[in-house]
């Protein structure tokens, strides 16, 4: 264990940079078939899986705030192409700054804003006809070749924000403004804490499995509880070699009242054994809050390793694909080979989960015990991002049964 321990050590000392782990669709969550390679099992396993859930899903998109991308991937005069949520976006930011979300397609001939577009001044020009809309409201300003331009004439503009170095936009079904705001982290704005990784993954699945784990607290034991050297290959993580180390966790999971009703809260505990013996240096106390439907913010606590933050980001871009994006911050004064060894860690016990995910089927109605009441709590919380009109696949039901 210290040898696996010092050769880890000496491989994250030998990078001074932030970790970037990106996995790719199908690369992580999918056990190999017989004869087929790793993609080729990944591409038959979501052709199954999209064919036997249609009618027992919840709503595709939940209302609320979404992460588009860094705030580092949008330097001033850049734009881009961006489809998420069913929709096609254009973002941009203009040469003082300012950050703006759009509908991708010019309402003049359907030429995509984003493919060879430009920024002329706080507007994004089209590459078609040169027609410029402004960002804030969408309105077009300028058409080359009129001596008018119609006051109708616009895309429309998303109600966007750039809080913790990150662009998000707010979706809402029925076009309603944002009801709440993305929280700041204040160690991230002041420096305190300073960026240290990320990792990227691609889950098929519907969004609201993957919010639901913190509610199953029984799952904790079974999938997490063994040591992290066992990796995240289901068929090998309960191997007797690694039986000497275990993961200890104690959670509990509980909505917040109004006027935060969209948060809701999980305390974790963890601790590990060694031959059955308690290692107090790997206790570790994570406070965690989800944010709406898709973001949620984890915040470390350790006696001697200091504070740090991991925020969790997931995004739709199909209605079962969603982008989870995993970034950590951790003080400055704490060697950068802690945070990384955290955030990958992590990435370990969150490819278990993709693995699960990948592969599940969402039950409706499932049969639960009295130990697992957590989840339909947290169903019946998670409820109310979606509305009436909210988008559901052509063999959903109408209503809310979901």
């Amino acid at each position: 264990l210290i040898f696996i321990f010092l050769i880890l050590l000496l491989v994250l000392l030998g990078c001074s940079r932030p970790l970037a782990l990106r996995r790719a669709p199908g690369q992580v969550g999918y056990l190999p078939i017989p004869g087929l390679s790793r993609r080729q099992a990944a591409r038959r396993a979501r052709h199954a899986r999209r064919a036997r859930r249609p009618g027992a899903l919840p709503p595709s998109y939940p209302n609320g705030w979404y992460r588009l991308l860094d705030s580092a991937q949008l330097p001033r005069g850049a734009v881009r192409s961006l489809a998420l949520l069913g929709e096609q976006l254009a973002v941009f930011r203009t040469w003082d700054g300012q950050a703006h979300v759009v509908d991708a397609y010019c309402p003049h001939l359907g030429a995509d804003l984003a493919a060879g577009g430009r920024v002329v001044g706080d507007c994004i020009e089209c590459p078609f006809h040169g027609w410029q809309f402004q960002g804030e409201d969408g309105k077009c300003t300028h058409i080359p070749y009129a001596e008018k331009v119609p006051d109708f004439a616009r895309v429309r503009p998303w109600p966007s924000c750039e809080v913790n170095e990150m662009l998000l936009v707010w979706y809402h079904c029925e076009g309603l403004a944002p009801t709440w705001a993305v929280p700041e982290q204040r160690e991230i704005s002041t420096r305190e804490w300073v960026f240290r990784g990320q990792t990227e993954h691609f889950i098929d699945a519907h969004i609201q499995e993957i919010p639901e784990n913190a509610a199953d607290t029984a799952h904790l034991v079974f999938l997490h509880g063994p040591t992290i050297l066992a990796g995240s290959d289901l068929r090998y993580t309960k191997s007797r070699l690694w039986d000497f180390m275990r993961h200890i966790w104690k959670a509990e999971w509980w909505p917040e009242p109004e006027p935060n009703q969209h948060c809701s809260r999980l305390l974790v505990q963890h601790s590990t054994t060694i031959f059955g013996k308690q290692l107090s240096l790997m206790d570790l106390t994570v406070s965690v809050r989800q944010v709406g439907p898709a973001l949620v913010f984890l915040i470390f606590e350790h006696a001697f390793l200091g504070h740090g933050i991991i925020l969790q980001t997931v995004t739709p871009l199909e209605p079962q694909l969603q982008n989870v994006v995993h970034k950590i911050y951790y003080q400055k004064n704490i060697p950068a080979i802690i945070p990384k060894f955290i955030l990958r860690a992590e990435c370990i016990q969150f490819e278990r989960d993709i693995t699960i995910w990948n592969n599940k089927q969402y039950l409706p109605k499932p049969l639960l015990l009295r130990e697992d009441s957590s989840i339909q709590k947290h169903r019946r919380w998670y409820a109310q991002f979606y509305s009436e009109k909210s988008r559901r696949l052509p063999a959903q039901k109408e209503g809310l049964d979901w």
